[in-house]
């Protein structure tokens, strides 16, 4: 494996329950095995995740604005550096970020992968360009076949996009917009109904994990 950049010593973006990632050179190391053995197995199986969905992504053309993998080995995934901030940092309020942003999430649905965690700004960069980027893959749905399910959590990408355009940008949304974010899939409400309170039970109660630990530097 080839580690592009000046600086190979490893900085800790980010250390957790399930384990640690680090930046080496131009790339980022998940590594699992660093994960507490009760949450290792589940450290795991969303790092594949994360691999099925990007190496999809890296199918033909490729998919540019998500990182590309670069090996994946037992308990450790690398993939490329993008460089950008956090949007929470940024507050982009410039509408082409946000006419880019929705072709992104179009070009990865069409890919046949939901992302699923659209709704944290960690995961949304802004390039030095302007541009934006998408990062952790990890609740990433790689698909067989397209269904009911797979385009109710595809509306619900694009909605929490649209949640984070009238964060920063309110008097740009169009009607049809509007009704988008009036109209969360039955997938959501019963996530917000049931499912939400004890996710978030189980990872701030129990793991004592936050969305956010890390993201004053960078998320990767």
């Amino acid at each position: 494996m080839a580690i592009v950049g000046t600086d190979l010593r490893p900085q800790l973006l980010k250390s957790d329950v399930f384990g640690t990632i680090s930046r080496v050179g131009d790339t980022v190391i998940r590594d699992a095995r660093a994960a507490r053995p009760w949450v290792r197995g589940l450290a795991r199986h969303l790092m594949r995740r994360e691999h099925r969905a990007l190496s999809r992504l890296a199918l033909g053309q490729g998919t540019p604005g998500v990182p590309r993998v670069v090996d994946l080995a037992p308990g450790r995934l690398t993939r490329a550096w993008i460089d950008g901030a956090p949007m929470h940092l940024v507050k982009p309020r410039d509408p082409d970020y946000f006419r880019e942003a929705a072709r992104l999430v179009r070009r990865i649905h069409a890919a046949s992968v939901i992302h699923n965690d659209l709704a944290k700004e960690t995961n949304w960069l802004v390039t030095p360009e302007g541009r934006p980027a998408l990062v952790d893959f990890q609740l990433a749905m790689t698909l067989v076949r397209r269904g009911a399910l797979a385009r109710a959590l595809g509306h619900d990408d694009i909605r929490h996009l649209l949640k984070h355009k009238r964060s920063y940008l309110p008097e740009r949304l169009t009607a049809r917009e509007k009704r988008i974010l009036a109209t969360p899939s039955l997938a959501s409400r019963v996530w917000m109904a049931s499912g939400k309170r004890a996710y978030l039970f189980v990872t701030r109660r129990i793991l004592r994990w936050r969305d956010r630990e890390g993201a004053g530097d960078r998320m990767p």
